[in-house]
């Protein structure tokens, strides 16, 4: 038996042109109506179902009044229109009428777009084709992404630099989607794709940029903080229109951010850092050059090459992109960075701090000297506590070690170790409860000055021969890093890069940026010969020429006011 009514109708066909079967022939073959048969022999193609047309008695009363509501809110604002619900409770109120909901429904969807179209108030949906020249425009856009982030289900987002002209995307995975990572994302996007685009950067009217819109208008009130940045890069923005509406405008990043979530974002990543996934999506991005969007007859990165050599340089200051902060150290040696609390040296308590907000990291300044330096936190009331700010206290508070904040999150991110807990316990009983506490608070400032793997090395072979003071400790650690051939102190060129050069303030020298725009000094130098004989002190003739300036001796009796007579 044939599966569909295509197919019934081109058996019935065959077997009437092959065999010379009648239509009652085929009729009781196929077990069908004769009527079916004639229509199969006249047509191979089956006539449409007709949709049956639904009449509504108890609404076609009010018809007429429905399509003159619809026709008066063609002119009313947008969100004062008549909705559904509306007319039901119009129409039983005020005529009266009981009529289902579902039945307004069905006659609403279809007259409020037949009276539009009559009226000319709407057009087709229809889109032109945008022509991209290469070094020219680009789209930016920001998307919500979720990452198991250490163990921990996080939300995240992703920042999309897309070129217009080749699809080459440059992507940064980041904990917020604040001012300094919208920033920041420019800065690594620059710096991947070694320029900037000459023409127009298409956004959307995010809050790090527009502070308002100007109601019909491409205007913008744009943030000050961004407005600076845009300049010193030479940044030409253009923002789409709100909503929905400005979308299409820039569609190839949009659609960009939810294939870069579809391939590479899915299944849910499981990361330790967010570093970590930003290594990963550049080697991805390597992978994408070789792909050809839609109908293209190059790739990517063959495009790319083309529109490489005509962005704009880049300049040669940087721009600091994180947000400056002057919190105040409270008692407890913590500062406060928006909605989380990060911990400084405990001998800045009471002073006043600079911290630096960053997309990753947070860090704090006393003076010109960085003080701390931490990865930056997103939950609201989140704390960082990190155990060597806090040494010098405790050598005054032994106690407070065991049930502090700090000990608990060195445990957790493995700087405390089993090495370390296994001091403590023999300090303890070796020297008390108090004492030795403090002897392995000496060991943990051992740490400052010493690497890392050489303290831990050290307290091994110290409890190894049942010592428990700091300084077998030391000793044993240089001994450890003098049998593998190296230096056992830190030094700077053994610290990150980062910690070895001065950071960048996040405010220039105004004296300096105006010095630079100064034109050079061409003069000549002045002649100093003349001024040379003011040198030389006056000869003898002069000397003996010039008045005695000494006062002439009293003959009358002494005065009671000698100053007034002396200048009478």
């Amino acid at each position: 038996m044939a599966s569909s009514k295509e197919e019934l109708f081109l058996l019935i066909r065959r077997d009437s042109w092959r065999e010379g079967l009648s239509v009652r022939a085929l009729a009781r073959k196929y077990r069908v109506h004769r009527r079916l048969v004639r229509e199969a022999l006249c047509s191979a193609v089956p006539a449409p179902r007709r949709t049956p047309r639904r009449h509504s008695p108890r609404l076609e009363p009010f018809k007429k009044t429905i399509d003159q509501w619809l026709l008066d809110d063609l002119d009313a604002p947008p969100k004062q229109r008549h909705t559904v619900k509306r007319i039901l409770t119009r129409l039983q109120h005020e005529a009266g009428a009981e009529i289902a909901y579902s039945t307004v429904w069905d006659y609403v969807s279809q007259r409020r777009q037949e009276i539009a179209e009559a009226a000319g108030a709407t057009l087709a949906a229809g889109f032109v084709i945008r022509h991209n020249q290469p070094g020219m425009d680009a789209e930016v856009d920001f998307g919500e992404v979720w990452i198991d982030l250490a163990g921990e289900r996080t939300k995240c987002f992703v920042f999309a630099f897309r070129l217009a002209y080749s699809g080459k995307a440059v992507h940064r995975i980041t904990a917020s989607c604040g001012q300094e990572a919208f920033l920041d994302g420019h800065v690594h996007a620059f710096r991947t794709l070694g320029g900037i685009p000459a023409g127009q950067i298409r956004y959307d009217n995010l809050s790090p940029a527009v502070s308002r819109v100007i109601r019909k208008s491409r205007s913008r009130e744009e943030h000050p903080r961004w407005a600076d940045f845009r300049k010193h890069f030479s940044i030409t923005p253009f923002y789409c229109e709100p909503g929905l509406r400005g979308a299409h405008e820039k569609g190839g990043v949009e659609g960009q951010v939810g294939y870069w979530r579809r391939n590479y974002l899915t299944p849910v990543p499981c990361v330790d850092s967010l570093d970590e996934l930003n290594e990963a999506f550049a080697r991805f991005e390597q992978a994408e050059e070789s792909r050809r969007i839609g109908l293209r007859i190059r790739a990517i990165g063959q495009d790319f090459a083309h529109e490489a050599p005509l962005l704009l340089p880049l300049p040669g200051e940087g721009f600091e992109t994180g947000l400056a902060f002057s919190p105040r150290v409270d008692r407890y040696g913590m500062v406060a960075v928006r909605v989380c609390r990060y911990s400084v040296p405990a001998r800045f308590i009471g002073r006043t701090v600079h911290a630096l907000l960053r997309s990753d990291e947070v860090v704090v300044f006393h003076g010109r000297t960085e003080i701390a330096r931490h990865p930056r936190l997103t939950a609201k009331g989140a704390e960082r506590v990190v155990l060597d700010h806090f040494l010098e206290v405790l050598l005054a508070k032994p106690g407070a070690l065991a049930g502090s904040e700090a000990l608990d999150q060195a445990r957790r991110e493995g700087t405390f170790t089993p090495a370390h807990e296994a001091f403590w316990a023999a300090a303890k009983h070796t020297l008390g409860e108090t004492d030795g506490t403090k002897a392995l608070v000496h060991v943990l400032l051992l740490h400052r000055h010493l690497q890392h793997r050489d303290v831990v090395a050290g307290i091994r072979a110290a409890l190894a021969v049942g010592a428990c003071t700091a300084d077998v400790v030391a000793l044993e650690a240089r001994k450890a890093a003098e049998t593998e051939g190296r230096s056992p102190t830190v030094t700077a060129s053994a610290m990150p890069a980062e910690l070895v050069t001065p950071p960048e303030l996040p405010l220039p020298s105004l004296t300096e940026r105006r010095a630079s725009r100064l034109p050079v000094d061409q003069r000549p130098l002045p002649a100093l010969e003349r001024w040379d004989q003011l040198l030389h002190r006056p000869g003898k003739e002069l000397l003996m020429t010039m008045p005695s300036m000494e006062p002439a001796p009293a003959t009358g009796p002494p005065s009671r006011h000698p100053r007034r007579c002396r200048r009478r």
